[in-house]
Formats: C-alpha cells, sequence, structure tokens
C-alpha cells in the first residue's frame, strides 16, 4: 500500500489534522504508522497538545510527571469535568485544577471526566490551599453527590464513593468510618502540596494510595464492577485542588 511508504514529514502534516480517535485507527493500518504514532513525542503529538492544552499549563510544573506530548493529551482528557462538579466550583483554564469558591456551610466536589470499570489506574491529586476541616480524595459513581449542606465528608458519605479525608487521616465509605490510613504509628498528616497518586486496580477491585513515593497500603477492598471516576470533596474557601492522569501505575 503507498500509503504505508508515505515519509515521516507527510505523515507529520496529515495526522496532525485528524481527530484523537482517528490517529488510534491509523496506528492500525500498518506497522510504519504504528511505529510513527507510537512515538510519544513527535510533533503530531505537540501539535495536538498545543491545540487542547492552555499554555498555562504546558509552562507550568503540574504535568512535570507527565514528560511526553501524548500522556500530557491523555492527562487533559482525563482531567476535572467542568459539567460534573458543584456549583461552588470551578474548573481553571488549565483545566486540571478545581478552585472552590468562599460558599459558608457547603461542602463540594467535583468528578474526573473519564471514570474506569476494568484496567489499572493511577493518577495524582495534591491541595494548593489549606485543607480546612474536611479534605476528601478518592473514587465516586455517577449517582454520588458533587453538593451537600454544612462540612461533611462528601467523598464516602454515601454507598457511591470511597473517601480518605487527609485532615484525620480516616477511610469513609457508606457513611461509616472504616478505620485509620495509612495504617501507621504517628502516621505523618497530610502537608498541603504533596502529591498523592491514587492507584485503582478494576481487577482487584481495589483502590489504595502512594505519598512521596512511598507505598501507603491498600484502602478499599471489594469496590463494585461499575464506572468509578476520581471525585474530591473540599470545605475550605477558595482552595484549589489539581488531578492529572498518570496512566497505568508501574509496579516495584
Amino acid at each position: 500500500m503507498a500509503a504505508a511508504k508515505l515519509p515521516h514529514h507527510a505523515l507529520e502534516v496529515i495526522f496532525s489534522y485528524l481527530d484523537i480517535s482517528d490517529l488510534r485507527n491509523c496506528s492500525l493500518v500498518c506497522k510504519n504508522w504504528y511505529k510513527y504514532l507510537n512515538d510519544e513525542n513527535n510533533d503530531v503529538w505537540r501539535l495536538h497538545c498545543v491545540r487542547k492544552l492552555a499554555e498555562e499549563a504546558l509552562k507550568s510544573d503540574i504535568l512535570s510527571n507527565v514528560p511526553t506530548y501524548k500522556a500530557k493529551l491523555r492527562a487533559f482528557y482525563h482531567a476535572w469535568n467542568p459539567n460534573d462538579c458543584s456549583k461552588n466550583v470551578f474548573v481553571k483554564p488549565s483545566g486540571f485544577t478545581v478552585h472552590r469558591n468562599p460558599i459558608a456551610q457547603s461542602t463540594d466536589g467535583a468528578r474526573g471526566k473519564i471514570g474506569f470499570r476494568t484496567g489499572r489506574h493511577c493518577w495524582e491529586v495534591w491541595w494548593e490551599g489549606p485543607l480546612g476541616t474536611v479534605a476528601m480524595i478518592g473514587l465516586a459513581t455517577k449517582h454520588a453527590s458533587v453538593q451537600s449542606q454544612g462540612y461533611s465528608p462528601l467523598i464516602g458519605n454515601d454507598s457511591e464513593s470511597w473517601g480518605w479525608n487527609l485532615v484525620d487521616n480516616h477511610l469513609i465509605h457508606n457513611g461509616d468510618s472504616q478505620g485509620n490510613f495509612p495504617m501507621l504509628n504517628n502516621a505523618p498528616k497530610y502537608q498541603v502540596g504533596e502529591r498523592i497518586r491514587v492507584i485503582l486496580d478494576c481487577e482487584d477491585n481495589t483502590l489504595a494510595f502512594e505519598k512521596n513515593y512511598e507505598f501507603l497500603g491498600v484502602a478499599f477492598r471489594g469496590l463494585p464492577d461499575t464506572q468509578l471516576y476520581p471525585a474530591v470533596s473540599a470545605v475550605y474557601g477558595n482552595t484549589e485542588i489539581s488531578m492529572v492522569y498518570l496512566g497505568p501505575p508501574l509496579d516495584g
């Protein structure tokens, strides 16, 4: 097939105008196209990255742990969903950070754009402001609420969400405490700016956490066979929470 023999500079021009879904189909056409698109730092991925991502995100260190252009683009498609969060929060132009407005007596949450039902997935979450009295990080189905009255552990408050309160190191599900986490004597409290890695294993139905490259253990087991979304909830006014999808977790 003549198309399979096109030089890379021609492929670059053609592929840069195609949708992401079309690029996946192109990678299945022949070995030459697969090899070219498998280079996650080539100009095709760079151009798509520049078009989709805000300049602020590309220039900041928010994506420092996703080094390739294709990985940055993938992280963008997994970032916070501006149409699936409390009315009291908004997604900043970068797409990777939510800002909670200073609303009294309200707990406000946000979910990622893409949920998971199969495979293994890892993403980072970090607070860029005070935690307040409750700061939850974890998972939620589409049925979980993203806003409630008062100050509460919203992520974990019902049967549709599972959360870790970074303020008191308690795990919450279905409104009940599931014990302390991590299971360490005098476990250190979360410090603003620390990146927490969330590890979801849909094959083992577990949710685990890692901080400062230290595996903290499995927090929840027996997760349901349903679409699960990255989720957070906050109570402190003007606090900001960032999330970056990393892909499959690295073992070891």
